[in-house]
């Protein structure tokens, strides 16, 4: 089935972040791939009554094999791919030097392999359908470090060098990648730790947290760029 549509695809998509980032694609007339690892319930839920302009589709990011079935049935489903957010990621905050070899490969398995792998297999749908913008979650912790989140601040912080390559060897096809760091939100991941919640909203200039809406609809409007390429763009009012 192809469309003339263009397409989004969010990974991660189901819960937090990436559910406002589903609505807002939908609001601006995108078709949506909502990929989800264990949220499958809240899937369905957000997709209900999307008709055949939307889909959900499980994978594990982290598993290349399961990322090219993911792509396949993109390409089978609407024939084309516009936009790509790379929104799944995992944290399992621990001191550096009681950090199991274990949590320090899960994290780093999900929140800089799995986008590694996205874009791997993505890329070549997005030149067929002549390009396309591809959104890298990032983090303050990837900018800034944090103590308790060694793993994942180098894992964000990797990624941001990944984007930054990524858009210099794909900039001639056409597609542009970008990294967001969207600021301390008070999804499921971040509502959880109180103390970096108050410190956030400390460091910020206007002394509020990020909004995961606004922070939605800002990717919404980058991913229609045209001449955007290889930044990191924060989406919060701390300074760095």
């Amino acid at each position: 089935m192809e469309i003339s549509r263009k397409v989004a695809l969010i990974t991660g998509a189901a819960r937090g972040l990436g559910r406002h980032l589903t609505e807002a694609f939908v609001e601006k007339g995108y078709a949506v791939v909502v990929n989800y690892l264990h949220a499958e319930a809240s899937a369905e839920e957000l997709l209900a009554n999307r008709g055949t302009y939307a889909l959900a589709i499980k994978a594990d990011v982290g598993d290349l094999e399961q990322v090219k079935k993911m792509v396949r049935h993109i390409e089978d489903r609407f024939g084309r791919l516009d936009v790509v957010v790379n929104n799944a990621g995992i944290a399992r905050d621990n001191l550096l030097l009681k950090q199991s070899e274990h949590e320090w490969d899960a994290i780093l398995r999900t929140n800089l392999t799995g986008c590694f792998h996205v874009i791997k297999e993505a890329a070549p749908l997005m030149i067929i359908s002549g390009g396309g913008h591809i959104i890298n979650i990032s983090s303050y912790a990837g900018i800034n470090g944090k103590a308790g989140q060694a793993a994942y601040s180098a894992s964000k912080a990797a990624l941001i060098g990944l984007t930054v390559t990524a858009a210099r060897e794909l900039a001639d096809r056409n597609i542009m990648i970008n990294a967001v760091v969207p600021g301390y939100m008070m999804t499921a991941m971040g509502s959880g730790a109180g103390k970096a919640a108050e410190q956030a909203k400390e460091d910020s200039i206007l002394h509020v947290l990020a909004d995961p809406s606004d922070v939605a609809r800002s990717i919404v409007f980058l991913a229609s760029a045209r001449y955007i390429t290889g930044q990191i763009l924060s989406l919060d009012s701390r300074i760095r």
